[in-house]
């Protein structure tokens, strides 16, 4: 297991990039990216399904697309891992698509482009869904060899904690863009560190965004709980003021 395939190329491929570059030879394909990217060769898509085991880092919108095109070329005895932010969804796509020969190993790494730079607290969750040539355990000891604490956990699970964790994050920020909130000279830590959050969840793309909305079952609950939260204070408010 020398050379390690990566499909999408993106900010958070080459991220996963510079992590496995510590162990293996990472080959990568995107169609959008074709230069080099510091030891990473990129290739065709039909050199790269030639590796045992493939990190697919596109999109979650894109995934089932993805799957679909490359289920029918896949070698023997590969384990396709996908780092969807959502984990029910990838694992309908996988179930639909891949052929019985082909594993495959869930990931959501719970950290991004911009957290990865800052190093602290890295944390990734795992689950063995088809774990048929039994390599979860390798993987889980290489990431944890690179400080990043492994959490098992199955796809339901994930979802329903990540809506009203990174789902809520997510939406907190780009409600706070819109609001049009900004840095003043008398700002409190408490307001900066909402100014970060906002800064760092509107550096992810729009489309990341949407799709976290869109394929976590659960983020429907959690936007419903926030808006009567704020309904709740505002009726509070109206008390307090007499109206």
């Amino acid at each position: 297991m020398n050379q390690i395939g990566i499909i999408g190329f993106g900010r958070f491929g080459k991220v996963l990039a510079r992590i496995l570059q510590k162990g293996f030879n990472v080959i990568a394909y995107d169609p959008n990216f074709q230069d080099q990217y510091e030891r990473v060769k990129t290739t065709t898509l039909d050199l790269l399904l030639e590796v045992k085991t493939i990190f697919v880092c596109v999109p979650i919108s894109q995934l089932e697309g993805v799957i679909k095109k490359i289920s029918p070329n896949l070698s023997d005895d590969t384990t396709i891992i996908d780092v969807c932010s959502v984990k029910l969804y990838p694992k309908k796509v996988m179930e639909k698509y891949l052929p019985k020969n082909i594993g495959y190993i869930a990931t959501h790494p719970l950290f991004g482009p911009d957290s990865f730079n800052l190093n602290k607290n890295l944390k990734m969750t795992m689950y063995a869904e088809k774990d048929i040539y039994k390599v979860y355990n390798f993987w889980k000891e290489f990431f944890s060899g690179q400080g990043i604490e492994i959490i098992n956990m199955n796809p339901k699970i994930h979802d329903k904690l990540a809506a009203n964790s990174q789902g809520l994050t997510h939406f907190i920020g780009r409600t706070l863009m819109n609001f049009g909130a900004k840095r003043t000279n008398i700002d409190t830590e408490g307001y900066r560190n909402l100014l970060n959050l906002m800064e760092q969840t509107c550096n992810d793309t729009q489309q990341l965004y949407n799709d976290l909305q869109k394929y976590n079952p659960y983020t429907k609950k959690m936007i419903y709980s926030i808006n009567q939260a704020v309904n709740s204070q505002i009726q509070s408010l109206e008390e307090i003021n007499g109206k």
